[in-house]
């Protein structure tokens, strides 16, 4: 496969906020291809309700994690019902350094039959192992998997 790029501007509008944009999803469906970020509420004259640096950086792992689980579970023909996962990432100072130190996830996938439960741990896991970004980063990537088995609801006479 040969690289891939992908262009991302950031211009700084006021107090500690900026517009983050990206030409390639410059389309009517993403209300123009950007959002507004700022300092988190955590630092000096951070701006609360807007998207971080930090917000997107555990935002990256979390979709990577998602994105790379429907391949795999695509490919795999693994019957699920719903995908949905929280995720929290960790920033500490170490060593006199701000660090993302941990992303932790917690996936939940929702099957129909028993029998597939294994089938989608392993899947889970295969994903957060191929997950780039998480293949990126020097944090901590932990996973905390989930399994729902959805069954029909009987029918009552």
């Amino acid at each position: 496969m040969s690289a891939h790029f992908y262009n991302v501007s950031v211009a700084w509008n006021k107090d500690r906020k900026g517009i983050m944009c990206s030409p390639e999803l410059d389309t009517p469906a993403q209300n123009s291809g950007c959002i507004e970020v700022a300092t988190p509420p955590e630092f000096p004259k951070g701006i609360p309700g807007i998207w971080s640096p930090e917000h997107l950086f555990t935002a990256a792992v979390n979709s990577c994690l998602m994105t790379t689980f429907l391949a795999i579970a695509e490919n795999s023909r693994l019957d699920f019902t719903a995908f949905s996962s929280n995720a929290k990432g960790k920033l500490e100072q170490v060593e006199g350094k701000y660090l993302m130190t941990e992303v932790i996830l917690e996936p939940s996938v929702t099957i129909t039959d028993e029998k597939d439960r294994e089938r989608a741990e392993r899947i889970l896991t295969k994903a957060e192992a191929a997950c780039l970004i998480s293949n990126s980063i020097k944090s901590k990537v932990t996973m905390i998997p989930k399994i729902i088995v959805q069954t029909a609801n009987p029918v009552t006479v």
